[in-house]
C-alpha cells in the first residue's frame, strides 16, 4: 500500500490560499498540546509516587510489634525495614519519572523551535505571494483597461473621429501597461516557483517532525510503563523477603519461649484451710435453739462444743456460752 505524506496531500487550486498549510500547522499545534499533557500526566504521578513514597517511610519507622518476642519479632522487624526498601524504591521510581518529563519538555521545546523557524519562512513567503499576486491583478486589470482603450480609439480610426496622436499615446501606454504586466508576471512566477520548492521542503521537515513526536510520545509511555513493571518487581522480591520471614515463624515457638521466659511456677495455690483458735480445733454440734435468762431462741449459727458449751456467731462477734446461766464470754 502506497504511504500518503504530507507534501502530496495538502496543496489548494487557490494560489493564494493557505488551507493546507494551515492544516499542518493545525496539526503540530495539537501534537504540542498533546506533549503538554503527557508531561503535566507524568509530573503529576511523579508527584504522587514522591507523596507516597515519603508517608511509606513515616510509617515503616512508626512501632510496630515492639512489645512482641521471638520468631514474630523478627518477621516484624523484616516487615518494617522491607517498608523502607519499598519506600526508597518508589522514591528513585518518582526521581526516575521526573527525568522522563525533563526529556519530554526538553524534546518539545527543540520542535518549538525548529517548527518556529519554518512558520516564519512560510508566512514571509505567503505574504510576499499575497502581494504579489495582488499586485499582479492590478497590473492586468489596467492592462485589460487599454486594451478596451485602444480597440476604442481604432474603432474612431475608421469613424474619422480620433486623433492620431491620441492613438499613438494609447499604443504606447497599452505596451508599458503589457510590459509591467509581464514583469509582475514572471515575479509572480519566481515566487511561486520559491513557495511551492519551500511549502514542500515545510511538508517534508513537518512531517519528519510529527514522526518524531509521535514515537517520541510513544516510547516515553512505554518507558514510563516498564518503571512501573520494574518498581513492581522490586517491591515483590521485597515482600517475598517479608514472607520467607514469615515462614520461619513458629507459633509453638513463640509461646514456649514466652513461657520460658516469664514463668511464675508450676503449682497453683492451695486451698485456703480453717484454722481453730484454740490449740486443738473444737468439734462443733449444731444447737437449733439456745437459752439465755430463761429465753429460748432458735439459731442456726450456733454450735455446740465438746465441753457443752455453745458457741454462737453474729457478724464478726463470736459469742460462747457456758450451762451456768450466770456466766458468759465474748471474744471479738
Amino acid at each position: 500500500m502506497k504511504q500518503l505524506h504530507f507534501k502530496d496531500n495538502f496543496w489548494s487550486n487557490e494560489l493564494t490560499s493557505t488551507v493546507g498549510y494551515d492544516a499542518i500547522i493545525q496539526y503540530h499545534n495539537e501534537g504540542k498540546r498533546t506533549c503538554k499533557e503527557v508531561e503535566d500526566f507524568m509530573k503529576a504521578r511523579a508527584g504522587i509516587e514522591e507523596k507516597y513514597a515519603k508517608d511509606l517511610l513515616g510509617l515503616s519507622k512508626k512501632v510496630c510489634g515492639h512489645s512482641e518476642m521471638n520468631t514474630l519479632k523478627r518477621s516484624l522487624d523484616v516487615f518494617k525495614l522491607q517498608m523502607e526498601h519499598v519506600s526508597l524504591a518508589h522514591l528513585q521510581l518518582a526521581q526516575s519519572m521526573r527525568e522522563e518529563v525533563r526529556k519530554l519538555e526538553e524534546f518539545r521545546e527543540k520542535q518549538k523551535e525548529a517548527r518556529k523557524k519554518i512558520e516564519q519562512h512560510m508566512d514571509a513567503l505567503h505574504k510576499q505571494k499575497a502581494s504579489q499576486f495582488k499586485k499582479t491583478m492590478d497590473s492586468k486589470k489596467i492592462y485589460e483597461q487599454k486594451c478596451r482603450d485602444k480597440e476604442e480609439a481604432d474603432q474612431n480610426v475608421y469613424r474619422n473621429t480620433n486623433n492620431p496622436k491620441h492613438i499613438e499615446k494609447v499604443a504606447s501606454t497599452l505596451l508599458t501597461v503589457f510590459g509591467s504586466l509581464k514583469q509582475n508576471l514572471s515575479t509572480l512566477g519566481n515566487i511561486r516557483d520559491e513557495w511551492l520548492k519551500e511549502h514542500v521542503y515545510s511538508c517534508e521537515i513537518l512531517e519528519k517532525q510529527a514522526n518524531d513526536r509521535i514515537n517520541f510520545i510513544r516510547n516515553t509511555v512505554w518507558s514510563h510503563l516498564n518503571l512501573l513493571s520494574q518498581q513492581s518487581v522490586t517491591s515483590d522480591e521485597l515482600y517475598e523477603e517479608v514472607r520467607k520471614s514469615l515462614e520461619q515463624c513458629d507459633i509453638q515457638e513463640d509461646i514456649e519461649h514466652f513461657v520460658t521466659l516469664r514463668r511464675t511456677g508450676d503449682k497453683p495455690p492451695a486451698p485456703l484451710v480453717y484454722e481453730n483458735f484454740y490449740s486443738e480445733p473444737p468439734q462443733l454440734q449444731e444447737v437449733p435453739v439456745v437459752c439465755l435468762s430463761g429465753h429460748c431462741i432458735y439459731r442456726t449459727d450456733c454450735f455446740r462444743t465438746q465441753n457443752g458449751n455453745n458457741l454462737c456467731l453474729e457478724g464478726d462477734a463470736i459469742y460462747s456460752t457456758v450451762q451456768d446461766a450466770g456466766y458468759s464470754l465474748v471474744r471479738n
